[in-house]
């Protein structure tokens, strides 16, 4: 019984999020105006692909995004140490 319970939790919750997920991905489908036919076709079955796994494709793009912004920090780091040394040796 409780596994049972359990069971349907997990799929309401999967599909919640499904839910979620397609509406988002399908509002930022529909702003891009510049799409051929064939890249739209392409991206509605991906769409449709994203949505059913999410639970792979969604760690795996928030790991991408993670790296990313690492990259960005890591840059801003490096031009404000840059900054630092340049108004020391301005300063002397």
């Amino acid at each position: 019984m409780m596994q049972t319970i359990l069971f349907y939790l997990v799929f309401i919750f999967y599909l919640v999020m499904a839910y979620c997920f397609l509406t988002t991905w399908l509002n930022f489908f529909r702003e891009d105006d510049k799409m051929t036919s064939e890249q739209r076709i392409l991206s509605s079955i991906i769409l449709v692909l994203g949505t059913v796994f999410w639970p792979v494709v969604v760690p795996f793009a928030y790991l991408e995004l993670l790296k990313s912004n690492q990259k960005k920090k890591q840059s801003l780091d490096l031009s404000i140490i840059d900054e630092e040394c340049h108004t020391r040796i301005c300063d002397r």
